[in-house]
């Protein structure tokens, strides 16, 4: 999440690869929260930073300016070891740096036209992307080491998404999702799905990355609005469920099913029943739920399911119940954690678990 208005507290927002810390840069600099705690893990305020990715719980961090002094340039790249306090290495480009993700073993850098991958220890330049005008820094990118995709936009006027290997150096596939540009994006902790939303915010859609095929469409609703984010639960295999955050303030949540392929009709429990029979068709709108109001309407928020846990019949196997954790990170400076659940009728409820100020925590 990214958000250069003069009335954002945070400028960008993100969590490491495991989910178990979050980290936010601000006008004054950044910090680093534990999720499960809350608790403020470091700070340094030495000015104003637009991006701060982690690399899973170790003390690396890859961090760039704002701009607003020399020494926080935003064509500039450091990676800095919080332990140390200091920058191990630094990058510099030619034109500003709109995004940043990595693994243990790249390291992916995105300009406006370009995107750079770099090996993660050596930083020796492994490949040079050539890419659409993306002035939004939009990507995905997928951590697991087995199938490392990095997802970038494949048009400036259509949703089409051109997916490459990272590690294997080459161009997998090409998936045609929307009529209208691409405004979000995610690929799943495993690389296996990605899930799409367009400029017009009314569908969502679900790929499976291995042979570009649709998996799944959901109908947000009639009326557009920007789409934020997009996160799938974890899971080994398909996840449970997606998250979306939007413009209007509302969190829709979108159930999967628990089939180890988007299409087979074997799998058991309510969810598994969803799985559409024509995979071009429109899920049915029951599986999709609504959070109303769950962050003030225009503030722009980055939304991710942590934990999914799924209540079944010990003798049978009958899925009773899904519940899950949504944490939610706003640009007006605060930390949100609802609880979900969705019974066996497929009934939700959720509530407000806890919600901090990120600026004020000491």
């Amino acid at each position: 999440m990214a958000n250069h208005s003069s009335t954002s507290s945070i400028l960008c927002a993100s969590f490491n690869q495991d989910l178990s810390y979050f980290a936010v840069g601000t006008r004054d600099g950044f910090r680093i929260f534990e999720t499960n705690s809350g608790k403020l893990c470091y700070e340094r305020a030495v000015g104003a930073f637009v991006i701060v990715e982690m690399l899973f719980s170790s003390s690396l961090i890859a961090i760039v300016g704002a701009g607003d002094q020399p020494s926080l340039s935003p064509r500039r790249l450091s990676l800095f070891n919080t332990a140390s306090g200091a920058a191990s290495k630094e990058l510099n480009f030619l034109t500003s740096i709109l995004a940043v993700r990595m693994n243990r073993e790249r390291l992916v850098v995105i300009l406006q036209d370009k995107a750079y991958v770099y090996e993660m220890r050596s930083l020796s330049i492994v490949d040079i992307i050539d890419t659409v005008p993306n002035n939004k820094g939009l990507c995905a990118f997928s951590p697991c080491l087995d199938a490392c995709y990095l997802a970038l936009p494949a048009s400036t006027t259509k949703g089409s998404a051109l997916l490459y290997n990272v590690m294997n150096r080459h161009l997998h596939c090409e998936i045609e999702a929307h009529r209208s540009p691409l405004a979000a994006m995610v690929l799943s902790s495993n690389g296996m799905y990605i899930a799409t939303a367009s400029e017009q915010g009314t569908i969502i859609r679900v790929h499976l990355v291995s042979d570009a095929t649709k998996s799944y469409s959901f109908r947000r609703g009639t009326y557009p609005s920007t789409i934020f984010s997009l996160s799938f639960g974890p899971s080994k295999e398909l996840p449970d469920i997606l998250a979306a955050s939007s413009s209007s303030g509302s969190i829709h949540l979108f159930t999967l099913g628990f089939a180890s392929h988007p299409r087979s009709k074997s799998s058991s429990g309510f969810l598994g029943s969803i799985i559409p029979d024509a995979v071009s068709g429109v899920l049915d709108p029951a599986y999709h739920h609504v959070l109303h109001d769950a962050v003030p309407a225009g503030v722009k928020s980055y939304v991710v399911i942590r934990k999914v846990e799924n209540l079944t019949n010990s003798s049978s196997s009958e899925l009773l119940a899904c519940r899950a954790i949504l944490s939610v990170i706003t640009s007006n400076g605060f930390f949100k954690e609802y609880n979900i659940s969705i019974n066996a009728r497929n009934e939700l409820s959720w509530a407000l678990g806890r919600e901090f100020n990120l600026l004020t925590v000491t």
